[in-house]
């Protein structure tokens, strides 16, 4: 997808480009340049996360910033312009290019900027931008004072317990109740419209504040939570005392509950784990074993000269464990492929590690573990695992997955019932290692003991398979040295 276009000889613009696999939108995290700095080709610019990671974006060319077009907080669809660069700065006081409006097609059909032809109104893509309607959203107004006064008067009104003085409310540019100016079906873009049928919401109880009635994401979001002033939906154009003024409508509105939208991992997640949940058909079994032996080796293995430098932990012996079982028995590293009902064996296992992030769970894998030696998969662990908890993680680095591990033993559980990642076979969740009581050689004796769940999808892996996998793995942890008679 092409992510700039050259508005003039003098700016050109940067569009919110698919940096993974069929995105259609992303949120701004982060800008890291403001309007008036100095970029080079390569420089990052501004952090987005997607579906699927945080990823950083670099401009590909070098000039002046002239414009950020969405606040931090925004969700912007693939394809919308999001910064425009000056690349001859100094050449003169050439205007901004008049077409730059039309560059941004959600932003200037939600605002209402622009005229339609005479007996249209403007509502989607395709009608235009009039060439003198080249103005966002004003930072400072005539309208914004009363506006500001009104919520002011609204949120002190319900704080006294009785209703606001029908002066205070301000005349309406818009229906009061959501939907066309003329009553018909409510004007709102299709990804707006998508959004309210995410977050549950009639658009005809929306009330729109675009102009000739258009509804956007803000007012969207206004009516699907109880605080209007949601980060996500915040814009820095908004007047300093509007935002002061709904403070405190949000402690009301907040005290009891909290609403959050879910988007980017959170709703990317929430949909793998339903399309999984009930698309495969999961059975999960368990086994309790010794481990005794594993954390011995994982002693002395920190003090192997050879695996100086990188992290050595049981979870490094579990998925070499893992991987052994897979090549005694690679019929388990399959797919489902739906559309051709057909058990696509795979050659090569792409070993997953659910991580938890401050984002939600994410499951990165490494590529070609089966190929690694000892050493080779302790760093690329290692990596992975910085490299989740930095939130660098790519989207091309969680895809491809063929089985994943799940550590749930670091939050002191002893076991779970783990879903499939969408597209695998099996996945081994791993509990707790604890010491306790165990029969070893005849007497009871403290062992560190642990408990294995392996889910797998009954359509192409049977009980047979899936025993015979997870009595490996068990056995190989009981006894490590099959690592090497097994290998």
């Amino acid at each position: 997808m092409t992510t700039m276009t050259e508005t003039s000889a003098r700016f050109r613009e940067f569009k919110m480009p698919d940096v993974g696999e069929g995105l259609t939108e992303a949120e701004i995290l982060k800008w890291f340049v403001q309007p008036g700095d100095t970029v080079t080709d390569g420089q990052v610019v501004c952090e987005v996360e997607t579906a699927k990671a945080a990823v950083e974006l670099p401009i590909p060319f070098d000039g002046v910033v002239h414009e950020l077009r969405f606040p931090e907080g925004t969700t912007v669809d693939v394809g919308q312009v999001i910064i425009a660069i000056d690349v001859a700065p100094g050449s003169g006081d050439a205007p901004a290019p008049a077409a730059e409006p039309a560059q941004e097609p959600v932003e200037a059909a939600s605002q209402g900027d622009g005229d339609a032809p005479k007996g249209r109104t403007p509502v989607l893509v395709g009608y235009g931008v009039a060439e003198s309607s080249t103005k966002r959203r004003p930072r400072k107004g005539a309208s914004a004072a009363p506006e500001a006064a009104a919520v002011a008067a609204a949120v002190q009104a319900e704080l006294n317990g009785h209703a606001a003085p029908a002066a205070a409310a301000p005349a309406p540019a818009v229906p009061a109740q959501g939907g066309a100016p003329d009553g018909g079906r409510p004007l709102a873009k299709p990804p707006v419209r998508k959004l309210a049928k995410d977050l549950g919401i009639d658009l005809a109880t929306v009330v729109p504040t675009g102009k000739d009635g258009v509804i956007t994401r803000e007012d969207v979001h206004a009516a699907a939570a109880p605080a209007p002033v949601s980060p996500t939906v915040a814009s820095p154009a908004a007047e300093p005392e509007a935002a002061a003024a709904t403070a405190p409508q949000a402690a009301v509105g907040s005290a009891r509950e909290t609403r959050m939208p879910v988007k980017g991992v959170r709703k990317a997640i929430a949909q793998a784990m339903v399309g999984s949940a009930f698309t495969a058909p999961h059975v999960t079994e368990f086994v309790t074993v010794d481990v005794t032996r594993t954390m011995k080796l994982v002693a002395e293995l920190k003090e192997d000269k050879d695996m100086a430098g990188v992290r050595v932990n049981p979870l490094l012996i579990i998925a070499k464990a893992l991987l052994v079982a897979i090549k005694r028995h690679p019929e388990v590293n399959a797919a489902w492929d739906e559309a051709n009902q057909e058990i696509v064996q795979k050659h090569y296992v792409n070993l997953g590690i659910a991580a938890a992030t401050p984002r939600g769970l994410i499951v990165p894998n490494i590529k070609d573990a089966h190929e690694k030696t000892l050493p080779q998969l302790a760093a690329a662990l290692g990596e992975l695992v910085t490299t989740a908890r930095d939130g660098k993680t790519s989207p091309a680095a969680m895809a491809g997955g063929t089985v994943t591990i799940t550590n749930v033993g670091v939050f002191g559980v002893d076991t779970g019932t783990p879903i499939l990642n969408p597209g695998e076979s099996a996945i081994l969740a791993v509990g707790a290692i604890k010491l306790q009581p165990w029969v070893h050689k005849g007497k009871v004796k403290p062992r560190q003991v642990t408990t294995l769940a392996l889910s797998f999808d009954h359509r192409l892996v049977d009980g047979e398979l899936g025993s015979k996998v997870l009595a490996d793995v068990a056995a190989i942890l009981e006894q490590p040295k099959r690592l090497i008679t097994w290998a």
